[in-house]
């Protein structure tokens, strides 16, 4: 759409040149304007008269006195869009007059316009006002929130976190100006990354990157089990994902503020971890860390996320592991939401089809950056389990939607969730959602399936013989 200039939308004249404002003048007698609301000048009815007038002079008829209703729309105290006090107009003089009955109901019908006109103003107001005391209240809370994170709990972290005022305050989401130190705290640091341990491992992948750009095809010692091809594959594929890693706030490509952090991180951790090397999803990971933490500390918050059972899982792609979260998943799916779940059975659409995207980037890919802040807030305090509580939140809230749908539909719906999806109503429908199934959590239900897993694989003694 093409933006007009506050001088068309507001009719401010006075940066005009004076002979130009006098051409808009003539041009808008009868107040029309381009947007808004803006009442009539008193010599727009004059204007009109003079115009009728020299049409009357010049086809030789009498000029009729004006008629007293001309004059209703100078009492007016308001006045709503130009094109609705047409209505009122007298008829051009080559045409026959009003009768007395069609003015007074053109009359009416203006005045009930004016009425609904004043209406929709008001409700209006009525609705900003109440946006803007919902915003200060927003800010309100987050400041004291700030205050309580900085002044009470941070200080006190390991006596504090786990109580229930800190729980609550949690779910509430963690105030942007802490989060950071929180996550860090709450992911902690399993591994001993140290910020020496870093600069080590980028200047290891620079190296590398050097190396590739000129062709060297030396291997080092550490890496020796992965060829040249496998690491030069890795850095393109970086390359390449960088480039698609939240491209709307342009922050994350080549020539943005972030571009260089981001592949700082992530080359650093294929030099960390060359076994795991670079898998599709981890730039989204690190990209919502470096929004929060400075580079060495997401760095070592990054690589211990990735070290978590669920996250090693699914980017070492250990099939066998990633079917058992999946049936763990189904367990509380079934508990939790049985209608949806017998759908979903009959139009075989199964977890894998929308949870992999789900889990690999911490839905950090599929809800809107703000309210998978939120989520990855509640993922640091309870762990795994919380991801597999937010996709059944995500079901029970569009249930009555997908309970109409075939599998092509649902799939497509599940893999491109709505972009306004609204966060209250989102932890509202997660709340619901009960992890506990025949007496048994989420870790209870996820080790017996493993054991019941490994069991099949090592088959049984009659199976062998």
């Amino acid at each position: 759409t093409m933006a007009a200039s506050p001088a068309l939308l507001f009719g401010d004249r006075n940066l005009l040149p004076r002979k130009q404002s006098a051409r808009l003048d003539k041009q808008n007698d009868l107040g029309w304007k381009l947007f808004g609301k803006v009442p009539l000048r008193e010599n727009a009815q004059k204007d009109s008269k003079k115009t009728q007038k020299e049409y009357e002079d010049k086809v030789g008829r009498p000029s009729k006195p004006p008629s007293p209703k001309q004059n209703v729309r100078k009492n007016l105290d308001f006045e709503p869009l130009s094109t609705t006090a047409l209505i009122l107009e007298d008829r051009p003089a080559n045409l026959p007059a009003k009768p007395a009955e069609e003015a007074q109901k053109h009359r009416q019908q203006y005045e009930e316009m004016v009425v609904q006109a004043k209406k929709r103003e008001l409700k209006e107001a009525q609705r900003r006002k109440k946006q803007l005391e919902e915003r200060c209240r927003v800010e309100e809370s987050i400041g004291n929130a700030v205050l309580t994170w900085n002044n009470e709990i941070l200080p006190n972290w390991e006596t504090m976190w786990c109580s229930r005022k800190v729980r609550d305050l949690w779910w509430q989401g963690i105030p942007p100006s802490v989060r950071g130190k929180v996550w860090s705290l709450a992911i902690g640091n399993e591994l001993n990354i140290t910020h020496e341990l870093f600069d080590i491992c980028l200047a290891r992948a620079k190296e590398r990157w050097r190396s590739l750009s000129t062709g060297g095809s030396e291997l080092e010692n550490e890496d020796a089990g992965f060829s040249a091809a496998d690491r030069e594959a890795s850095l393109e594929l970086i390359k390449l994902d960088i480039s698609r890693t939240f491209p709307n706030l342009c922050i994350f490509q080549q020539g943005g503020p972030y571009h260089d952090m981001l592949h700082s991180i992530l080359g650093a951790y294929t030099c960390y971890r060359p076994d795991v090397g670079y898998v599709q999803g981890m730039s989204f990971i690190a990209a919502v860390l470096i929004l929060n933490l400075d580079t060495a500390d997401a760095f070592i918050a990054f690589s211990n996320l990735l070290n978590k059972p669920c996250q090693m899982a699914f980017f070492r792609v250990d099939h066998g592991l990633m079917l058992t979260y999946f049936a763990a998943f189904e367990v509380f799916f079934e508990e939790n939401l049985p209608k949806l779940f017998a759908h979903f059975k009959k139009n075989n659409l199964t977890p894998d089809i929308y949870l992999i995207d789900w889990i690999f980037t911490l839905y950090s890919k599929s809800l809107p950056l703000d309210l998978a802040c939120r989520i990855w807030d509640v993922f640091c305090r309870d762990g795994e389990e919380f991801l597999f509580r937010t996709a059944l939140g995500i079901l029970k809230l569009f249930e009555d939607i997908l309970t109409k749908m075939d599998f092509i539909h649902m799939a497509q719906f599940l893999t491109r969730l709505p972009e306004d999806l609204p966060a209250e109503e989102l932890f509202a429908s997660i709340a619901t959602i009960q992890m506990q199934s025949r007496n048994k959590k989420w870790a209870q239900v996820l080790t017996a399936l493993q054991k019941d897993s490994r069991e099949m694989e090592k088959g049984s003694p009659a199976l062998r013989h």
